[in-house]
């Protein structure tokens, strides 16, 4: 017998998923011919939902529902997938060691967001939500950067990731704070919100650092199916009670991944990282559908500064990351890594999706991304064709 919901599906709804397949088709598509050009397939994402979305080329009737929950889940997985890459001891010892390069990099890079912010009108939220923007880089390309161009043993690429690292560190009190600064709660609720967050956050930092981990059994390191549903289970699980008492489910997501570690965290990364692949890109595609593209040209002017100023800001602290490192074009290879603002600049706009410059932010965001994207893909590709590194 045929299942029922199988059997009750109707033609409009073979047609949606027909619709589902064929943009996934087209995301894989994408991601393959980007990977062959040393593009990240990142822009091509967001520019395909600004075209699929509403004032698109052609507007697709896709279940806002299923797209919206594909998004959280994105998300969700992005910062999973960010804590399992470290332990709360290597986070805190790397911002040790790099103070001064973390403060000079907050600096340069999150007063350009600010004084645009302020410009524009946004005010002191505007002002914290866009310096947020245009600080913190893109992780997850610089990843793909890496491995496409082979730099894995490079010094400057070491200090380029410790840049990395503290700017996720900044992530763990940042987001759960602007959260609550974008809920629209009361003053004295928004204290009590941001003080949760914050002890929330500090707790299982130095529960983690003390050697702190979620205990685990060999019989589930042995089983794909049992380690996959039991860790991404925990993740949702944290992720919705968390949003319930207005804490960041994405950062929830984080912490869970900081707290597992060893062995768990390694094969979990393997077992997980397809996912949030499929999904990262369905979040991608998503912030482009739900932005009209009409709102990019009111906002492309200071999109275009910003990123001028961002992919110049970058290099400075690529300059200050790499001081004393005897490695021809170490500060080009650097900067490359660090120019894009990619999945972290797209969830801190999200958060801020409620206040009164939410569409605008929202069109500044996903301009910002694919110019910093496309400057630093453009970069690479020159610095790959001058072949001075060779391939380890």
């Amino acid at each position: 017998m045929i299942p029922v919901p199988l059997a009750s599906l109707s033609s409009d709804d073979g047609l949606l998923i027909g619709e589902i397949g064929a943009v996934l088709l087209f995301l894989g598509l994408a991601s393959f011919i980007a990977a062959k050009l040393k593009f990240s397939p990142v822009p091509i994402f967001l520019v395909a939902g600004l075209a699929l979305g509403n004032g698109g080329l052609v507007p697709l009737s896709l279940s806002d529902s299923f797209l919206d929950l594909g998004a959280q889940i994105g998300a969700i997985l992005l910062l999973l997938l960010l804590g399992l890459e470290y332990t709360a001891g290597e986070l805190i010892g790397t911002l040790k060691e790099r103070r001064s390069l973390g403060f000079f990099d907050l600096i340069v890079n999150f007063i350009p967001g600010a004084v645009i912010a302020h410009f524009l009108g946004w005010g002191v939220v505007g002002v914290l939500i866009l310096g947020g923007i245009t600080y913190v880089s893109s992780s997850g390309i610089a990843t793909q950067f890496i491995k496409d161009a082979k730099w894995q043993k490079l010094e400057s690429t070491k200090r380029a990731v410790a840049v990395l690292v503290v700017e996720d560190l900044f992530l763990a009190p940042y987001l759960p704070i602007l959260s609550a600064l974008t809920s629209g709660v009361a003053l004295a609720t928004g204290l009590i919100s941001i003080s949760a967050a914050l002890v929330i956050t500090g707790v299982v930092l130095i529960y983690s650092a003390k050697s702190g981990h979620i205990p685990h059994g060999p019989t589930l390191l042995g089983d794909s199916a049992a380690l996959l549903l039991t860790v991404f289970g925990v993740a949702l699980l944290a992720s919705g009670l968390a949003t319930f008492i207005g804490f960041s489910g994405a950062v929830a997501a984080f912490l869970v991944g900081l707290l597992l570690t060893g062995d768990l965290a390694i094969v979990a990364r393997v077992r997980l990282a397809p996912l949030r692949d499929l999904f990262a890109s369905i979040f991608f595609l998503f912030f482009g559908l739900s932005t009209n593209p009409a709102d990019i040209i009111e906002v492309f002017i200071p999109a275009l500064l910003l990123s001028i100023l961002g992919v110049s800001s970058k290099y400075l602290t690529a300059w200050w990351s790499v001081r004393g490192v005897d490695e021809p074009r170490a500060v080009t290879r650097a900067a490359v890594l660090l120019i894009s603002r990619g999945e972290f600049s797209l969830v801190i706009a999200g958060l801020a999706a409620a206040t009164t410059f939410g569409e605008s932010l929202g069109a500044l965001t996903i301009t910002y991304v694919i110019l910093t994207t496309l400057f630093a893909s453009l970069i690479l590709r020159r610095e790959c064709q001058r072949e001075i590194i060779p391939h380890m």
